[in-house]
Parts: C-alpha cells; sequence; structure tokens
C-alpha cells in the first residue's frame, strides 16, 4: 500500500495544481453565484476523476498478478505509454507558450465562467478532470498504478480516495475557504488568477515532464 501511494503522490498533485482548472474555479468564485457553480464544479471533477481512476484500476487487475504486479509487461507497458505521453503534452505546452511582450491566451469558455448554471459547472468540473487531455493521462497513469499494485479491493478503494482527496484539494480549498469567508477569500483569489493566468504554460510544462520522465523510469524498471 505505501509503495501505491508513494507512486501515486506525484501524479495526484501534477493534477491538483493543474492551472486551468484552479482558474476556472476561481472565476465562479468571483460571480454572484459563487456558491452554487463552485459547489457543482468540485462535485463533477470529483465524480469524474473518481469514475477514470476506478475503471482503469478494475480493468488492470486482472491482468495482473499480484506477486509480480511491478514486472507486469502490460502495467509497463501502459506507463511507458502514458508517460512518453505526458512528456509529449508538456513539450507542445512549453512550445505553445506566450513570447515576451505577449498576453497569455486563455480558452474562449472562460469567458462564459459568470453566466454558468450549476449544471454546466459540474459538466465543466467533469471535462476538466476526466477528458482534459493533461489530467485524463494522469489519471490513467493512476487507475494502472493502483491496478497493478497488486492491492485487495478495499485497498485499491483507499488508494482511489487518497488520490482523488490529494487531486481535488487545490480545487476543493478555494470552494471551502469562499463558504467560510467569502469577503475575505477575494483579494487572494484574484491575486492567484493573475499569477496562474501569466504562469500556466511554465507550471504545466514542469510538472508534465516530471512525471512524464518518472512514469516512463518506472515502465523501464518494470520489464
Amino acid at each position: 500500500m505505501n509503495e501505491v501511494l508513494g507512486a501515486l503522490l506525484p501524479i495526484a498533485l501534477g493534477i491538483a495544481i493543474s492551472p486551468v482548472p484552479l482558474i476556472a474555479v476561481i472565476l465562479m468564485l468571483l460571480t454572484p453565484d459563487a456558491r452554487g457553480s463552485s459547489l457543482a464544479f468540485l462535485a463533477g471533477w470529483i465524480a469524474a476523476l473518481t469514475v477514470v481512476v476506478l475503471v482503469v484500476a478494475i480493468l488492470i487487475s486482472p491482468v495482473t498478478d499480484s506477486d509480480t504486479s511491478e514486472s507486469s509487461p502490460i502495467a509497463s507497458t501502459l506507463k511507458l505509454i502514458l508517460g512518453a505521453a505526458a512528456v509529449t503534452l508538456g513539450v507542445k505546452q512549453w512550445r505553445g507558450r506566450p513570447r515576451a511582450g505577449e498576453d497569455p491566451v486563455l480558452p474562449r469558455w472562460m469567458s462564459a465562467v459568470d453566466s454558468m448554471t450549476a449544471r454546466k459547472a459540474c459538466g465543466l468540473g467533469a471535462l476538466l478532470a476526466g477528458v482534459n487531455p493533461k489530467n485524463l493521462t494522469l489519471s490513467l497513469a493512476a487507475g494502472v498504478t493502483i491496478g497493478a499494485g497488486g492491492l485487495p479491493p478495499a485497498g485499491q478503494a483507499l488508494a482511489i480516495a487518497c488520490f482523488v482527496a490529494i487531486a481535488s484539494c487545490a480545487v476543493g480549498t478555494p470552494v471551502l475557504g469562499n463558504l467560510l469567508a467569502p469577503k475575505r477569500m477575494r483579494a487572494p483569489l484574484e491575486a492567484l488568477q493573475s499569477w496562474l493566468t501569466a504562469h500556466n504554460a511554465a507550471v504545466m510544462t514542469v510538472l508534465l515532464l516530471t512525471i512524464g520522465v518518472t512514469l516512463i523510469g518506472r515502465g523501464i524498471a518494470g520489464f
């Protein structure tokens, strides 16, 4: 269990500090319907992460041996593929960064965040967690890690819960903070939004390259 949790930690953190979902939830918290939309976004985010990781873990478990999970060719191959995908996404992110003097360009859908209903916010949270290529790659890696970890069902459930909790902490913290002290949170949220917007490409590049290389290393070690 400890080895699986240790392998999950950097992957979960990679999802947790992904700038785009965090910017989206911050924008929601600065709208009149901050409570409803942000809570719906968080619910969709958690549900999508849980479903993706759970499904992959279930699919991987039957084809790996609990006594030799670390040397499973299937799990090792998947780690290599997902690691290469993460590195590719990291390079693409860096190449698409704003050049000197250019303003960062955010996705067009962010302009509609302030008018989103709770249902749409929930769907957006699910899309950013479970369909966004960067987070989907990392979630698949987490599912492979859990499924190939040789854990019993209860252990897998605990590992998934820990992963989702860590991966959701950055999105969940401002939502919960806004519930407790909405006025005090406004200035820090605006400052954080500005910083994340300016450094989105650099943050994601470092995260994806680091996690990608780690996955490739674990995949090679499994053969």
